[in-house]
Parts: structure tokens; sequence; C-alpha cells
């Protein structure tokens, strides 16, 4: 790579060649960024397994004719409640330090959603949307992040995901003719995050490959966001679980059933 050169820069963002900053300024800029989750192929490997016992365990719950009927076949709702493994994934130390770069203050796990793009099939995220959907507005700085955790390679063959870039820093849908001519596949390998702004626009790809492509995407947001299931009430008792792991369940953020309760809630902070 050549180096950089610049005259009349009276300021510049400095990373010093730390990966976590570097993915901070590209997902401000740009909107997202591929990031190394950190594990070696046997913990990947494992993640895998866990996430076709938990699609297996889903669709003998609910029956597949079911699932189809509504349009949820080809995903899992919080598979973290079926799997250990998949628990322990939204704790990515390389994730959590992520979003603390970008969410400033508390912040909290919102949803976890297992994603199948079927080879040759359309399926439920293959249209432009943002993870925060129905939403046009934007904000100076993030509320939502995205951290999609790529179980199978992503590549333009298998229905990777499409960005438009910096779509996160404009309120409206752009025209049809700009998401054609500026949309883009976001390849990444086995075990890796795909990391947006959640007012990111963003859709899976065609999967013109034999077999599914899998992932498991995360979105982490200001508590002031409502979790799209209740994950304490899923998981049950809150000692199960250390502080730390309690506050980005959302243990702490919990609505308060009625007034006594929110007093209660105020002094224990006290």
């Amino acid at each position: 790579m050549s180096k950089v050169t610049y005259y009349g820069v009276l300021e510049q963002h400095t990373i010093n060649n730390d990966v976590i900053l570097r993915a901070t300024e590209e997902i401000c800029s740009l909107g997202y960024t591929v990031i190394d989750s950190g594990y070696n192929s046997s913990q990947v490997e494992e993640i895998s397994k866990a996430f076709d016992m938990a699609y297996s365990e889903y669709v003998q719950r609910y029956g597949q004719s079911f699932l189809e009927e509504i349009d949820e076949i080809n995903g899992v709702r919080l598979p973290l409640a079926f799997n250990q493994i998949l628990l322990d994934l939204v704790f990515n130390e390389t994730i959590i330090s992520l979003v603390k770069c970008l969410i400033k203050g508390k912040f909290y796990l919102n949803q976890q959603n297992g994603v199948i793009n079927p080879p040759g099939k359309r399926y439920n995220q293959d249209a432009f949307h943002r993870d925060l959907p129905y939403q046009h507005f934007v904000s100076s700085r993030p509320i939502a992040i995205s951290a999609l955790f790529c179980i199978d390679e992503f590549t333009k063959h298998n229905g990777a995901t499409v960005v438009i870039p910096f779509s996160h820093k404009r309120e409206e849908f752009p025209s049809n003719d700009y998401a054609e001519n500026h949309s883009l596949v976001v390849e990444a390998p086995v075990g890796s995050f795909i990391v947006f702004d959640s007012m990111l626009f963003h859709k899976g790809g065609v999967n013109s490959t034999e077999k599914p492509r899998r992932a498991i995407n995360h979105v982490y947001t200001i508590p002031y966001l409502k979790q799209q299931i209740n994950i304490p009430n899923t998981l049950g008792l809150v000692h199960k679980f250390n502080d730390y792991q309690a506050e980005i369940l959302g243990y702490k953020y919990q609505v308060p059933l009625n007034i006594d309760n929110f007093f209660k809630s105020r002094q224990s902070k006290i």
C-alpha cells in the first residue's frame, strides 16, 4: 500500500493499528466492517453444530408447516434459548469491545436471530431493510449495532449480505437506481462477524449454490429500545448469570410491572 499523502489537514483520526478502532471508524463512516471473531476452527465447528441442533429442535417444537405458513422457516428466533454455545456467542469479547466503542453508555442485547439463506429460493431477509425496520431517522451516534456471525463463508455465490454503504446516514431509502448502482456484496470468511450500524440498509443476496448459507445475527441497542423477545423471561432466573452477563441480556432493564416495582428498582440503585 502506498503512503497516504495530504495537505491542508489540521485534524486527523488516528487508530494506531488497533483492530477495534479501525472497525469503529469503518462502521461510523461506511456503515459496516468485517472483523475476526477470535474463535479457532474447532470452536467455529462447535457453533455450527449447535446451530443445526437448535434449528432442528426449533422446527420440531413449532412445526414445519406452521413456520412455513408464517414465513419463519428459514431462521431461528433467539437460538441462545436452545444451546449454551449460542448463548456464549452473545458475549464474544471482540464484539462487546466494538459495541462499547460505538454505543456510548449502557447497551444490551436486543435480539439474536439465526438466519438461513436457502439455495435457489427466496427468504424473508432478501429485501432491503434496516434491523430497526420502519424507522426513517438517523442519529449522530449509533443507537443499535448488528453483528452477523458467519457460520459459513459469505460469498457472492451463496447469497452474502448486500449493503448500501453510507445509507445509515440518510433518513429515506434511496432511489431504485441508486440502490442498484451503489449496493455491494460483503464477502467474509467462516468465523468472522459482519458488523454494521443497524440503520444501514442491507439484505441477503441470492444463493445460487446447492447448500444453505447460515449465520447468527445479534443486535445490541441502547436499553430504551425494547427487546424483540423478552430474553430474561425466556431464560428464567437471573442467578444463573453474573452481573455483567445479566446486564447484557437485559435483566437490569426490564419494565417495572407497576409503581411499587418501579420504586423497588429505584431503591436498588441507591
